[in-house]
């Protein structure tokens, strides 16, 4: 039950008392909303008596209202249906009943992708709409920063700002929502550092990509839960952390490619028996491929192109079955086996601009010698022969399936994340 707060931003005239009392003295207690509000915004006035569906939505029109009149621009007429007490049939905006009263009607789910329309701040907004449990606003021009009363919302489990102008560090208050499980804010002005906290949420997917982040990548990155981790177009630093292996139950998709990561592909990558997409082209990354790749037994996409790797492509990793893109382009490799040569032909293996000299589209022999006059070295050489799980003792030629629309490759692009596959 709402209780019903302070009317001194309410009290101008004697006509604006007695319009707002009648639908605060039926139940639609919305001043108390506006308590934070600044004097030069005054709350919009119920011209007559409303009929809502559900008491719920009383509570939320005045917070509508109030959004409504600071967006300044309105491509679409979005806004123009934004009238009257049928919040439900709203442009964006969606009612169901909510988790603690089955009975009840209230506003669930706000799906602003593509409306374009701009507003300085959605502070005041979401954060006030307490049964919110989805928030997508894919292409606008929404900015300013993100209110921390956003972590008092009880439902909340997604939320997507992304393709926005929003700027400054990373919005710090998201790590307090409790259910959060979707979190997309890619292709904003986002920069500084990702705190280490957001890969201890709860999340199932993660969309960081098309930032300004700069930093290492962080030590604990293998504690997250996501299924669909997109870091691509940043400018991470450093090595992939050895942890990583850690996400093993729940890591599908990965996107690395972009930044400025360095030092050697770690063996525990291996582990990852869920990967089915491992993107981490055009970086610095160097030294040889572990075999352990080999046992990725589920991928399908594996793209290290533009790097510093060289050796011999393992066998074991042209061998898995259900590889369909295998791009090694641009790095130093130096031999490729039988199996490998198979995948070159069939057109699943890209080594073009490498030093495999009796292959077509390869560096220079003067390129290549350059590059061996500076060793590199990887810690723990004896790990890149290692295989922690049963191959075939005969590689074959795998057997080559469809390309599939993969879910991270969906989030390099600015339009909203279709997760039908």
């Amino acid at each position: 039950m709402y209780q019903m707060g302070s009317i001194s931003l309410c009290s101008k005239s004697l006509l604006h008392i007695s319009i707002l009392f009648l639908p605060c003295f039926i139940g639609v207690t919305y001043c108390q909303k506006f308590q934070g509000l600044s004097p030069l915004i005054s709350p919009p006035l119920i011209p007559e008596i409303l009929n809502f569906l559900d008491q719920r939505l009383a509570s939320v029109f005045p917070i509508i209202q109030v959004f409504k009149d600071t967006i300044t621009s309105d491509p679409f007429n979005i806004t123009q249906t934004w009238v009257g007490p049928d919040i439900c049939n709203y442009k964006g905006f969606y009612c169901t009943s909510p988790p603690d009263n089955n009975s009840a009607v209230a506003l669930a789910s706000i799906d602003f992708n593509g409306f374009q329309l701009s507003a300085p701040t959605l502070d005041g907004f979401i954060d006030q709409l307490p049964d919110l449990a989805l928030f997508h606003a894919n292409s606008n021009k929404f900015s300013g920063t993100i209110s921390p009363k956003i972590t008092k919302l009880p439902f909340l489990y997604e939320l997507d700002i992304s393709n926005n102008n929003f700027l400054g560090n990373f919005p710090m208050e998201i790590l307090g929502i409790p259910g959060l499980s979707f979190l997309d804010i890619r292709f904003n002005f986002f920069t500084g550092t990702v705190p280490p906290e957001v890969f201890t949420q709860g999340l199932d997917v993660l969309f960081l990509n098309n930032n300004n982040f700069i930093q290492k990548l962080p030590e604990n990155l293998g504690s997250t839960t996501v299924l669909y981790l997109t870091l691509a177009n940043n400018k991470f630093i450093g090595p992939i952390p050895r942890s990583i292996s850690k996400a093993s139950a729940t890591l599908k998709e990965v996107l690395f490619l972009n930044n400025l990561l360095t030092g050697c592909l770690p063996y525990e990558l291996g582990f990852l028996s869920e990967l089915v997409l491992f993107d981490a082209g055009n970086n610095l990354l160097t030294g040889p491929l572990p075999c352990s790749l080999g046992c990725l037994a589920k991928l399908e996409q594996f793209n290290l192109t533009g790097n510093l790797l060289y050796g011999q492509v393992p066998e074991v990793v042209c061998a898995l079955g259900k590889l369909v893109n295998l791009s090694l382009s641009s790095n130093y490799f130096t031999e490729l086996g039988p199996t490998c040569r198979k995948l070159v032909n069939s057109g699943v293996l890209d080594i073009k601009k490498n030093c495999i000299h009796d292959l077509p589209d390869q560096r220079s022999v003067l390129e290549c010698d350059a590059f061996s006059l500076h060793p590199r070295y990887c810690p723990n050489p004896a790990s890149f022969n290692l295989i922690p799980c049963k191959v075939p003792s005969s590689p074959s030629h795998p057997s080559i399936g469809p390309k599939r629309n993969l879910v991270s490759y969906s989030a390099l692009l600015r339009h909203a994340v279709d997760f039908q596959e």
